[in-house]
């Protein structure tokens, strides 16, 4: 019986030393939601300008991204180990990106309706 019980109590160790110590470098949930949207706004505004060559991109959006990371207070590093820990999390990273698009829509949303709202207002007044 002490056999068993010994048995039990190494496996035990040996199953819990076995552990993924990245998770505490990785970045929470709702954290990453508000990066990778962030991220994504970023990547939006950098290649919607057509007169953009890659140098350019590259040479602004470095500094684009450590502000985010620095905004977020994390490092690249770090985005990386979250990054890698979410993708072996496929269900999870789905349910991330329905939320990031359901954030975007609704920002598109709100600039839509003020940009309406701005041009409704302008056409009741008329031009000076």
């Amino acid at each position: 019986m002490r056999k068993y019980i010994t048995l039990f109590f190494l496996v035990m160790i040996i199953l819990s030393s076995c552990k993924d110590k990245t998770n505490s470098k990785v970045i929470n949930h709702d954290e990453m939601v508000s990066v990778l949207t962030d991220m994504l706004i970023i990547d939006g505004s950098m290649y919607n300008t057509p007169s953009q060559n890659p140098d350019t991109l590259y040479k602004y959006g470095t500094g684009r991204y450590l502000a985010l990371f620095k905004r977020h207070h994390i490092d690249s590093v770090q985005f990386r180990t979250s990054l890698k820990y979410y993708t072996n999390k496929p269900l999870e990273l789905q349910a991330m990106y329905d939320k990031i698009l359901d954030d975007l829509k609704a920002r598109t949303d709100s600039v839509n309706n003020a940009v309406f709202k701005q041009n409704n207002q302008h056409n009741v007044r008329g031009p000076k």
